[in-house]
């Protein structure tokens, strides 16, 4: 059974960090002048249900919850606490439920990256990944705790994730289109990396009506923000690498705002589809660099 959510909300990845340019004339239309605003320490609780199943996906419904605390600044690092609990119905009483726990702290540079996962399904016994990742020289080494001790290196190109989204909004206010990253985030077993494909969409100014609002639109602290729709493809790199396969594993798309906050979430797994609302934002209150 796979997962419903990937560890962190946005991994990416590619051996070599390719940034290709929107069309003639797009990027001209969509510069944002001026330095993007601070990444915006938040909680979120996203709402889980099924959008819908492909196929012959055995998939009647999914329920869950996930919340997501986000704090730090480019100075002191960056910390997560993520937690997704969800139910998927298979029909004729077969329900899978997970537990999934995450924290992590990046550096404000992207240099270190610290992380533990413990995930549970139904009665199962709980698995654990811990470990620290060190940007050194023209590559990346990763020291496992658990599930077993482990040293092991990355190709430099290769970021963490919220390195990763600064990527994005960065490609975004300069009007590009298309990013192609490696991000590490510990997730699997701790030495997963996946090769992944960001699309980015037109910008959405933030006095746009919104069609399905919720409490990121109505936040003051929001409402002039510019967000970009935003779909990320993720590939398994070592079955790309091993029999050229092109299909993503699941594809995740959501609208980013400038400060890091996402809403309007879908996931895509290929047999099943499912949403993530944001129910719930609240705006933390932080320390600016000095």
């Amino acid at each position: 059974m796979r997962r419903l959510w990937p560890i962190s909300r946005f991994r990416l990845s590619l051996l070599a960090i390719t940034v290709a340019v929107a069309p003639a004339g797009f990027g001209a239309a969509v510069a944002q002048a001026g330095a993007p605003p601070a990444f915006l320490a938040h909680q979120a609780l996203y709402e889980l249900s099924l959008l819908k199943a492909r196929g012959n996906a055995s998939v009647n419904s999914v329920r869950g919850r996930i919340l997501y605390n986000f704090s730090g600044s480019a100075c002191d690092g960056y910390s997560s606490d993520f937690r997704q609990v969800s139910e998927l119905d298979s029909g004729e009483g077969k329900n899978t439920l997970s537990d999934l726990r995450s924290t992590s702290w990046e550096d404000g540079e992207g240099k270190s990256y610290r992380f533990k996962i413990d995930t549970k399904m139904n009665d199962g016994d709980p698995s654990s990944v811990d470990g620290i990742a060190e940007r050194t020289g023209d590559h990346v080494t990763v020291k496992l705790k658990k599930p077993a001790a482990k040293t092991f290196t990355l190709d430099g190109s290769t970021v963490f994730p919220t390195e990763q989204i600064h990527r994005i909004i960065a490609a975004a206010r300069d009007g590009k289109s298309v990013l192609e990253l490696s991000v590490y985030d510990g997730s699997d077993n701790g030495e997963k990396v996946y090769n992944t494909l960001t699309v980015i969409g037109q910008p959405i100014p933030g006095d746009r009506a919104v069609t399905a609002p919720d409490p990121s639109t109505s936040s003051d602290a929001m409402k002039s923000l510019t967000r970009w729709p935003v779909t990320v493809s993720y590939y398994d790199r070592e079955a790309k690498a091993n029999s050229g396969e092109q299909t993503p594993v699941y594809a995740m798309s959501f609208e980013l705002y400038e400060n890091g906050v996402s809403r309007a979430l879908v996931l895509d797994y290929n047999d099943f589809v499912i949403a993530g609302a944001l129910g719930k934002f609240d705006v933390k209150a932080s320390k600016p660099c000095k």
